[in-house]
């Protein structure tokens, strides 16, 4: 069994995410299968919730959205009581829950964090509305910054500070990650950024993907990659406190995602074309650079986390 969820963890973060793969490798093998198989659970959750993987989704293409609203809430239903179930110690059917289950009982993981992730999918059921920045980066924590601290605890990494730091590369990915995703995410009713500043662009919300609106909406996409920059720094100042392999696989994680930021912002009104994404050059030079800068981080004392950086919940 225990081989079986390792390879199934494997699979899943090949298929759904090559830039995080590339990174995952590096870590030693107890910590690469347990950060797998702790993002297999989170893809898995993330499917369910977008009927991905069910079967229903031509059924409910024929639904009304009030309709695919209430399966969505009771998916979610379901995944927070399995979650519950496996920090009960209960036996998991599920591949990706029972490699949960061993994640998060084998590392002491506090349950409070993937039900915070939980938080986050609710958000999207509940079809929310982010109209300041602020309404933007508690997305980003709770889909991505508390993934960040679970990773980082897996690492042996508890200290306050340092799960500062691991939160802060969470919220650096996701932003780099609506950035990209502003008109895939537009496409299927959603938007993550803050109604605010599409107003003071002059986009109105339904119309984000018209062709008129790519200019501005450039401008929006490289306002939140610079807006990614401080937490993607303070990010690196984290190394410092994790295992020398560990440090490599995140500085080599932080830059194949700052990367996909650097695209987008280069791209312009281009860079929703084709999905951005990093090649198999840049993830060699990423990796050397990356490694550079965990062995820097073994002789360096970080500076202190910058007090204006959105501040985690207690």
């Amino acid at each position: 069994m225990r081989d079986k969820l390792g390879q199934h963890a494997a699979q899943t973060i090949a298929a759904g995410s090559r830039s995080f793969a590339t990174a995952a490798r590096l870590f030693d093998p107890a910590t690469r299968r347990s950060v797998m198989m702790l993002y297999a659970w989170c893809r898995h959750c993330d499917d369910v919730i977008d009927d991905q993987q069910l079967g229903f989704r031509a059924q409910e293409a024929q639904e009304s959205q009030e309709t695919r609203g209430e399966s969505s809430e009771k998916r979610l239903d379901e995944l927070r009581h399995l979650t519950r179930r496996a920090y009960a110690g209960e036996p998991m059917q599920s591949p990706a829950f029972a490699a949960f289950q061993e994640v998060a009982l084998g590392h002491g993981i506090p349950e409070r964090y993937p039900l915070a992730h939980m938080d986050g999918f609710a958000m999207d059921v509940a079809q929310r509305r982010y109209v300041t920045l602020d309404d933007t980066v508690a997305y980003c924590y709770h889909v991505a910054g508390v993934v960040g601290i679970m990773i980082a605890w897996i690492m042996g990494a508890k200290d306050e500070a340092t799960l500062d730091r691991a939160c802060d590369l969470g919220l650096a990915f996701q932003l780099t990650n609506i950035a990209r995703d502003i008109i895939e995410d537009a496409q299927i009713g959603r938007c993550y950024l803050p109604e605010q500043w599409l107003e003071e662009a002059g986009i109105p919300r339904q119309e984000m993907t018209a062709p008129q609106h790519r200019e501005a909406l450039a401008g929006l996409a490289r306002q939140l990659i610079d807006l990614a920059e401080p937490y993607y720094d303070s990010a690196l100042c984290g190394l410092t406190a994790l295992p020398p392999r560990c440090a490599w696989a995140i500085a080599t994680a932080r830059g194949v995602y700052r990367e996909i930021g650097i695209k987008v912002k280069a791209h312009g009104a281009r860079a929703w074309d084709s999905r951005v994404s990093t090649t198999k050059v840049d993830k060699a030079r990423l990796l050397g650079q990356g490694l550079a800068q965990a062995v820097a981080s073994r002789w360096y004392r970080p500076a202190p986390r910058t007090s204006s950086l959105w501040q985690r919940p207690a």
